[in-house]
């Protein structure tokens, strides 16, 4: 399939997916130093579809292209690929190459670039930038990871209180270093402390002569520098914002967050949130080796071990009574098992809340008894369900009785685990999308081998 307008393949297939024949174009104009031929493939693209291409192509190709394209290089697409990625990109270019792309960035991408690279390296490249953009994008590094310093635009348009509308639109039309693109104009007082924020619909609606401190927004939470970017991200969800001012701890006005980077941050954070219910570490990537993703993996899967032992050694307890009746040893599985399910719903759903602060002490007392009375409910369900398949099974009389008994007892633990254990955990300060997992599960195991067996056993009169 060729583009319309040229002899080049498409880069997307009908699914979103980049096409095979256009990776292996891309990967002959660099294997053959045809630097035309690579600018025609990918030199128009926008920076999410070339970060998609660079993740495609061969490791070795990928410093290649940035330095077969030069100044044709769009830098921003190395903040659209994995990290691992963009480290190894980077540790092959030289460091002038890597200053003349990040000095066409905005503040917030070459942030993105360079806070991952060690300190040595980031140094030589601040070296080589200008004064002026090497002390913004310094002091932009020396805020805090994940925060809203790490995250803003230093790039804004704020103007003095005293001004009016016509002052400031013709300060906008005659300055021609704007950011590319805003949407709010920002006031300040002599000492550049924020005062308030004007949004542009608002600003071109009013006549010239009238004040524009007439016009701002004065009353809105603030976002200071060092304020963790889940924070901003919960705002920004709350109050719709499109922008938002970001000021320093006196209050002056250091930058700008826009919902491009929130939307980041909230994919981001979902991410993380559903690989630490996983076992798996928020840093990995598809892009990362074999070594280090066994490694990284082995320490949660030794916990899960260790736990599942101590959930077979209930069988243990009951090891005379199996030999009794071997329908026990084969239904005891799937009453855990059931548990294991529901507790995991219940755990998501907590877990969730908690990181969205949705879950707080108003409102615990009433997720936990809803969660409670859910547990109850599928519990008797799955009582019914299960018991009468056990007797149809075996044909032993009593046998779907206490199945159906074991299975309500462990859905209503499953229920009570699934959100106790998660909301303990956010008291001692513990992530609990990452330490929740192993507890909840070993809970419904036990409970689940325990109230089955236990209750078998004095039904049938067991020894």
């Amino acid at each position: 399939m060729l583009d319309n307008q040229t002899d080049t393949p498409a880069l997307r297939d009908e699914e979103g997916g980049v096409r095979p024949d256009f990776i292996e174009a891309v990967s002959e104009a660099i294997d053959g130093g045809n630097v035309q031929a690579l600018r025609d493939l990918v030199g128009d693209l926008h920076e999410a579809d070339l970060g998609a291409v660079i993740e495609a192509i061969e490791p070795d190709k990928r410093p290649r292209l940035v330095e077969l394209l030069g100044i044709d290089f769009d830098f921003t697409a190395l903040t659209e690929v994995d990290d691992t990625v963009r480290e190894e990109i980077l540790e092959e270019l030289q460091p002038r190459t890597v200053a003349e792309g990040v000095r066409e960035l905005e503040a917030d991408d070459a942030v993105a670039i360079l806070q991952d690279l060690p300190s040595e390296d980031r140094a030589e490249i601040l070296d080589q930038l200008p004064v002026m953009e090497r002390v913004a994008l310094a002091r932009s590094l020396e805020y805090p990871e994940a925060s809203a310093g790490r995250r803003m635009q230093t790039d804004f348009i704020a103007v003095p209180h005293s001004w009016n509308v016509g002052r400031t639109i013709d300060y906008m039309r005659e300055t021609a270093e704007l950011p590319e693109r805003f949407y709010e104009v920002y006031v300040v007082d002599d000492a550049r402390k924020f005062v308030g924020a004007v949004p542009l619909d608002r600003l071109l609606r009013s006549k010239r002569p009238v004040p524009i401190a007439d016009l701002m927004e004065d009353e809105r939470p603030l976002i200071k520098a060092d304020q963790e970017q889940e924070e901003v991200a919960r705002l920004f969800q709350r109050y719709n914002w499109v922008a938002a001012p970001v000021l320093d701890t006196e209050g002056r006005l250091v930058g700008v967050i826009t919902f491009d980077d929130v939307a980041d941050v909230i994919q981001e954070e979902a991410e993380e949130v559903i690989k630490a219910l996983g076992g798996v570490r928020p840093d990995e990537e598809l892009s990362d080796r074999v070594w280090y993703i066994a490694r990284s993996r082995f320490n949660w899967l030794l916990v899960n071990l260790a736990t599942a032992f101590l959930a077979s050694s209930v069988l243990g307890l009951f090891e005379e009574q199996l030999q009794q009746m071997v329908a026990l040893a084969v239904l005891a599985p799937i009453v855990a098992s059931q548990g294991g399910n529901a507790t995991t719903q219940t755990m998501t759903v907590a877990v969730r809340a908690l990181a969205t602060r949705e879950l707080v002490d108003a409102n615990a007392k009433r997720v936990i008894l809803r969660e409670l009375l859910v547990g109850f409910l599928n519990g008797i369900a799955f009582a019914a369900i299960t018991g009468v398949a056990a007797y149809v099974w075996f044909k032993v009389p009593g046998l779907g009785i206490v199945i159906g008994l074991a299975m309500i007892c462990n859905l209503v633990a499953a229920a009570l685990g699934g959100i106790l254990i998660p909301l303990a955990l956010h008291r001692m300060k513990l992530d609990p999308a990452v330490a929740s997992s192993p507890f909840v599960t070993t809970v419904t195991d036990v409970v689940g081998f325990f109230s089955f067996l236990a209750i078998a056993t004095v039904w049938f009169g067991l020894r």
